[in-house]
């Protein structure tokens, strides 16, 4: 049964003034026999005070200086802010009392951790140093968590599982939900031989957020798979009422998440005065006990407050008014711990002021010392990007082919490749929307299998489980985030976006978690997921939302690796490198060349590979080249045939990878040629050969005798009637028509 603490005021003022304020609301909303009440008047306070859930004497003193220390932290950085000796402060102040919970009942360096950017009271309770985030606000070099590449508090620690956070709200939530799932597979995939020490039988996942952050797609998306998948997933949403300016009640219907997620299944629910140290412990500690049981995720819904701006870029005097600052005043976490140490655990007001000399002596010592540490190397900016032990060009991915079997379609070789993979490759899974044969086991026997839509995974599941080949739900934000958790966990996941057309849902964790994560960690996180996708046009009814390119968008994410086949034998030596490789791989798939004759192959083999950043000369020739990839390799090659016709002589380079893509191959090629046409698919406008282009203009220019020319679609999308379609997208007679003009400049 789901458990509900509703009552959230300090005393029945505080309570009435909290309910004008759309703060607080009525508790017999649902029915009683889910609700515990925990009152906090000063009576009932009193009555509690003889087992204050358990805690010495000691112990309460413990976490009120760890809450104090936080608050005391805040105030510092603000004053160094004002200094100008930081450059960012975003404070906890308000939220100390759940988050000192919540590090009391976890371990660290045994569960992982997602906190956010106001979890820096967790963050110390869990082991980090003031002096550690000092080093983070001053961008200090040996600042652990980033080396100052990440702004404060976001928190990071691969010893003590504090994974590294961004700035974006909501994205951690489908990260720690794939997090959760790492342990369930180290846990049951026994052919990886080191599973026993990278996971816990009773380990939980803790993911904080805030009341703000409820709103984002990827809060509901990590919920349906947390409760479908009953993973150990704690969810704290430190609700201090405001995202920035917006109310919670503008952000949340009826003002309450937890309300609003009483249907869900298998979650366990509390919703306390997370002000409040008891309420916020007893709360903590059945959340935390659900999870670690394995009876599903949890959510604990803590009313907080926020006695200071958002920021201090923002100031929350234009939007609250004074009446509600002094009610948040009267619920300062800090006041009323004090005040309950000195009623009900005989701390003196003596010690009191004791302890806070002590921590003001050991700030500013740490702040002496985070002032003085020594600033990052310029040449250190570009480290980090990608990763510096495995490099994907190197010697060491250029395998030769055995080849075997009579030459088949690019989706043979990849599904070959797969399962060749898989087999070599224990932590490897799969995953995405209709990747499986069948989510139902006890139907696999009696149906064919669905394998994905263009039968890329056709048989993965049956040869190697369902627990390593699974369906996703319709969500490609879920997807990748997911993928993100598992890879930081060390799990290798090759995932499916269906197609192309619909991965922008999925562009906040690809853009600004999946390819930052190693470089805002100073390249002490990473997570080399494999993204496959099919892409591309020349369909014949494919339309808008079945036709799109766009791999010049993804050329903007660094820390991306981006490989494009045109070649059944290619798909499968570049799939091989993006899976052994350590950095995040987007590997596109045209969906025309999947079945093709004319770029069959035979199978190379179980080791074959082919570095990044190799091009290839599909022809030779004397008198222009022109550089392509993907579906345009085919449409070149025939325009170039038909060139010979008139005498004219043109080389085809496939390019094969665009991050990398290889320059000296471009570069010799003008060279010898002294002209260079780009061909693509995509749009011309912003397309990806208008990088090469610049470059060659910039580079190559004394080599050039005639203008760069670009072949590529119109500036629209892809239409569903075929004449409009041709019409759009570039055919063999427009790269003609390019190698014509630019031989006879």
């Amino acid at each position: 049964m789901n458990v509900a603490y509703r009552c959230i005021a300090s005393s029945a003022d505080d309570f009435g003034t909290l309910e004008r304020l759309g703060r607080v609301r009525d508790p017999y909303a649902v029915p009683r026999e889910r609700l515990i009440h925990m009152s906090s008047t000063a009576s009932q306070t009193a009555s509690r005070a003889d087992h204050l859930d358990g805690l010495t004497r000691d112990e309460l003193v413990g976490l009120y200086r760890t809450m104090l220390l936080s608050r005391r932290l805040d105030d510092k950085e603000i004053q160094l802010r004002n200094q100008s000796l930081i450059f960012f402060q975003i404070s906890g102040a308000g939220h100390e009392a759940i988050q000192v919970a919540a590090g009391a009942v976890l371990r660290p360096g045994y569960d992982w951790f997602y906190p956010h950017y106001r979890d820096r009271a967790l963050c110390l309770m869990l082991g980090v140093t003031p002096y550690d985030m000092l080093l983070q606000a001053v961008g200090a070099r040996d600042d652990p968590a980033s080396h100052g590449r990440q702004m404060p508090s976001h928190w990071s620690s691969p010893e003590l599982h504090i994974v590294s956070g961004s700035s974006a709200t909501g994205t951690q939530c489908v990260q720690a939900v794939g997090a959760a799932e790492a342990g369930r597979l180290y846990e049951r995939l026994e052919d990886i031989e080191d599973r026993a020490t990278r996971f816990h039988d009773d380990e939980v996942v803790y993911v904080a957020l805030g009341d703000g952050a409820t709103s984002e797609g990827e809060f509901w998306e990590s919920l349906n798979t947390a409760c479908n998948a009953r993973l150990p997933v704690v969810y704290v949403v430190q609700d201090n009422g405001y995202a920035i300016s917006v109310p919670v009640e503008v952000q949340t219907p009826g003002g309450s998440i937890s309300r609003l997620l009483e249907s869900f299944p298998h979650l366990k629910l509390a919703h306390v005065d997370g002000t409040d140290i008891v309420q916020s412990l007893g709360a903590m500690r059945q959340a935390v006990a659900y999870a670690r049981a394995r009876k599903g995720p949890a959510l604990v819904h803590a009313e907080v407050t926020r006695p200071y701006s958002h920021s201090l870029s923002d100031d929350e005097r234009l939007y609250k008014s004074e009446q509600e600052r002094e009610a948040e005043q009267k619920r300062d976490p800090l006041t009323r711990f004090s005040t309950l140490l000195r009623t009900e655990a005989q701390v003196t007001e003596a010690e009191l002021t004791s302890l806070a000399a002590e921590i003001d002596r050991e700030l500013a010592e740490a702040v002496e010392r985070a002032l003085a540490a020594p600033k990052p190397e310029r040449h250190t900016a570009a480290l980090h990007v990608y990763s510096p032990e495995i490099d994907p060009t190197s010697a060491v991915f250029e395998r030769d082919a055995e080849p075997e079997g009579k030459p088949d379609t690019m989706v043979a070789l990849i599904n070959r490749t797969l399962k060749d993979e898989m087999t070599a490759n224990p932590r490897m899974v799969v995953f995405g929307q209709d990747v499986a044969d069948c989510s139902r086991p006890e139907t696999l026997a009696s149906v064919r299998g669905k394998g994905g839509v263009f039968k890329v995974t056709h048989g993965l599941q049956r040869t190697h489980g369902g627990e390593r080949v699974f369906n996703a739900p319709l969500a490609e934000a879920n997807i990748v985030g997911r993928a993100i958790g598992m890879a930081t966990r060390g799990i290798k996941p090759v995932v499916e976006i269906q197609f192309f057309d619909y991965i922008w849902p999925a562009m906040m964790q690809i853009r600004n978690e999946l390819t930052m994560l190693r470089y805002r960690s100073g390249n002490t996180f990473k997570c080399p997921v494999v993204i496959r996708a099919p892409i591309g046009g020349y369909l014949r009814g494919g339309a808008p939302y079945h036709s799109q390119s766009g791999e010049s968008i993804f050329a903007h994410c660094p820390g991306l690796r981006i490989a494009f086949p045109s070649q059944a034998t290619d798909a499968a030596g570049l799939l091989r490198t993006a899976i052994r490789c350590d950095d995040p791989v987007l590997f596109l798939e045209h969906k025309h060349l999947y079945r093709q004759t004319y770029n069959r192959g035979e199978y190379p083999g179980p080791e074959y590979a082919i570095p990044f950043g190799r091009a290839a000369v599909r022809r030779a020739g004397t008198h222009v080249v022109v550089v392509t990839w993907g579906a345009l390799v085919r449409r070149t090659l025939l325009a170039a045939q038909q060139a010979a016709k008139e005498d004219l002589s043109v080389m085809v380079l496939d390019l094969r990878t665009l991050i990398p893509y290889d320059w000296q191959a471009i570069a010799e090629a003008v060279a010898r040629t002294s002209r260079i046409i780009v061909a693509h698919e995509d749009q011309l406008t912003c397309g990806f050969g208008a990088e090469i282009a610049a470059r060659v203009a910039d580079e190559l220019f004394a080599y050039l005798d005639a203008p760069v020319r670009r072949v590529a679609a119109l500036d629209t999308p892809v239409a569903y009637a075929p004449e409009l379609e041709e019409e759009i997208l570039p055919q063999a007679a427009d790269v003609l028509r390019a190698i014509r003009d630019v031989v006879k400049y």
